[in-house]
């Protein structure tokens, strides 16, 4: 048996199939797998394909390698969505919804560790299993199993590795020609692979809050089959601090490339495709032609590159520019040498929200106007409560996306959140005279505050923070604030602050600046229990939070939800587990738990 008849039976009884690749090669084997997919999978069936390789080959070596091919107009799709080799991993949509790649660029063995998934089918190219001839086979072996579900079938080509998978529940399959056929036969039963459900029902996922958070979730749960209720108490999605005229994102560059950095790096290049779908799709007013950031500390172009190069980080993620080279890229004087990231742009937040609930279709239904008050378990299900106590809506799954509010409704004021106050400036540049006109960028600039290009009639520019500053009026001295940093950023005096309007918003922050995504611990079974690590930490079962976007909505919002969609529907998930761990809503309460006597 090959491995596509094993994709082809599996497919009979499974929606999702996963198939783990290490070494990509050229390709050819994703290709071949795809063409299998194209040819003969179920109307319902999903595959997941992990690969993993030291040196992966890039768009241009695969339009090169597959030219003339049978093959050449997959390659040639593949190469189109090749993302920046930077160290993630990266999620390219072959089928939306459908056919997905899960791409990661290095060792294996530190890859297997990394990866949180249900693995049906592997495939191990020997050479690139491991560099230590020792130890490397028990190891990587015991990671493959980590990752198997019972009956995963295995094709190496190397028979080296049978002793360390015989040792890990991988049982030899006799007369498998040059490749070992090995199949996973645990001692130990392990939970069994999604299976074709006939009750549709049991996929259905209440979410509180319309806003981008929400809207994503609703979108990524919607490519996994799932179907979603949005309950928003205003009449519109994104309506709160989604409801701005326009926003930016862009990448992180830092010295150390610690948890905060790669979260970042991984969002924006998510955020990336998203942006340009929205564009492109569904006419959200925007552009993703590259983002400016001025650098403070470095003091040039030459200490700057240095840090790209020993990370390193390829050109098509950012660059480091002098400021004669950034201005201009950007069409604007400056005096300070930046870092360009080339996917990153601008989009209005909530046409971006209204993209993603295009893009769940029929999945998604939104109820506005509904302000849910409280919140009950009730067997197994979770009831939504209005201000009367009456039940709004129940499920079995609640995604709580509605920032600063799900704490109330988590009664978790205690976690190290905060509520930031935001004030942006508006000026309308298009109908005033010439003489009083901002000079705009051709792309965002940003560094200590914002300048966007011309939002239809507007001149956007910001933003102040202050954090708990309840005060909703639009305030002159925020617009004298934002002043001060317009000037700071392009020399530029900029108008008078009474013909300045503005927008008021609030952004919940994490004192560690990265969001909470992931399911919600239970912290009153915690108490006394001697908990050490994240995965130890019980949770409230089907209760999952997405929250503490602060001032990066837009840039956090894609990876986010499909980081949760996929915890909620046991669906491989497209981002490193240290990062996960690095995002997950019990870190708090671990910390916490640590610290407590006992």
């Amino acid at each position: 048996m090959t491995d596509v008849d094993t994709l082809r039976a599996l497919w009979r009884t499974r929606e999702r199939v996963v198939l783990l690749q290490a070494g990509f090669g050229d390709g050819s084997a994703l290709l071949k797998l795809w063409q299998t997919w194209q040819d003969g999978a179920p109307p319902r069936a999903q595959l997941v394909v992990i690969a993993i390789d030291p040196a992966c080959i890039g768009a241009p070596g695969l339009r090169c390698a597959h030219a003339g091919s049978p093959a050449e107009a997959l390659a040639d799709r593949l190469a189109a969505a090749w993302p920046p080799m930077t160290r993630n991993l990266h999620r390219i949509d072959l089928v939306p919804g459908r056919l997905q790649l899960l791409l990661a660029r290095g060792r294996v063995l530190d890859w297997l560790i990394e990866l949180q998934a249900q693995v049906d089918v592997f495939l191990i190219d020997g050479t690139h299993a491991s560099d230590d001839p020792h130890r490397g086979p028990q190891r990587l072996a015991k990671a493959l199993a980590r990752l198997a579900v019972p009956d995963a079938q295995l094709w190496t080509d190397t028979a080296a590795l049978a002793d360390a998978l015989a040792g890990a529940g991988f049982a030899r399959e006799p007369d498998t020609g040059p490749f070992l056929h090995a199949v996973y036969r645990p001692r130990h039963g392990l939970r069994p692979p999604a299976l074709l459900s006939n009750q549709p029902d049991d996929r259905h996922a209440l979410i509180v809050g319309a806003g981008l958070a929400g809207c994503a979730v609703a979108c990524a749960l919607a490519e996994l089959g799932w179907r979603s209720t949005l309950i928003e108490s205003c009449d519109h999605p994104a309506a709160m601090a989604s409801g701005n005229p326009a926003g930016l994102f862009h990448g992180v560059v830092h010295r150390q490339d610690g948890a905060h950095a790669r979260f970042n790096r991984a969002a924006a290049l998510q955020a990336s495709h998203a942006v340009r779908q929205a564009i492109d799709d569904h006419g959200a007013p925007g552009q993703v032609g590259g983002v400016l950031r001025l650098e403070s500390r470095l003091p040039d172009r030459t200490a700057m590159q240095a840090v790209l190069d020993a990370l390193p980080l390829p050109p098509d993620y950012v660059q480091a520019l002098d400021a004669a080279e950034a201005g201009e890229r950007c069409g604007l004087p400056l005096h300070r040498p930046a870092w360009f990231y080339p996917g990153g742009g601008w989009v209005q937040p909530a046409a971006l929200a209204g993209s993603f609930l295009q893009r769940a279709g029929g999945w998604a239904r939104f109820r506005g106007g509904v302000a849910v008050h409280g919140l009950h378990r009730a067997g197994d299900r979770w009831c939504l409560l209005d201000a009367t106590g009456q039940v709004i809506d129940q499920a079995g799954t609640v995604v709580l996306a509605q920032a600063a509010d799900a704490m109330r409704l988590l009664d978790a004021a205690h976690w190290p959140l905060r509520q930031v106050r935001g004030q942006i400036s508006q000026f309308d540049n298009a109908h005033s005279p010439a003489s009083q006109r901002l000079a705009l960028p051709r792309i965002p600039l940003a560094g200590a505050g914002y300048l966007l290009p011309q939002v239809g009639a507007l001149a956007v520019f910001g933003a102040s923070a202050q954090p708990d500053d309840h005060d909703s009026h639009v305030r002159a001295a925020d617009h004298a604030f934002n002043l001060r940093r317009l000037r700071a950023l392009t020399g530029q005096c900029g108008p008078a602050p009474e013909t300045l309007s503005g927008r008021v918003g609030w952004r919940l922050v994490a004192d560690d600046r990265l969001p909470l995504v992931g399911a919600v611990p239970d912290e009153v079974a915690l108490l006394g229990q001697p908990v050490e690590r994240l995965r130890d930490v019980p949770r409230r079962a089907g209760l999952y939070l997405f929250t503490a976007l602060a001032s990066r909505g837009i840039g956090w919002a894609a990876l986010g939800g499909q980081v949760l969609a996929a915890q909620i529907a046991s669906a491989p998930l497209p981002l490193e587990d240290s990062l996960v761990r690095a995002v997950d809503p019990a870190r708090f309460v671990l910390r916490s738990a640590r610290r407590a006597p006992r």
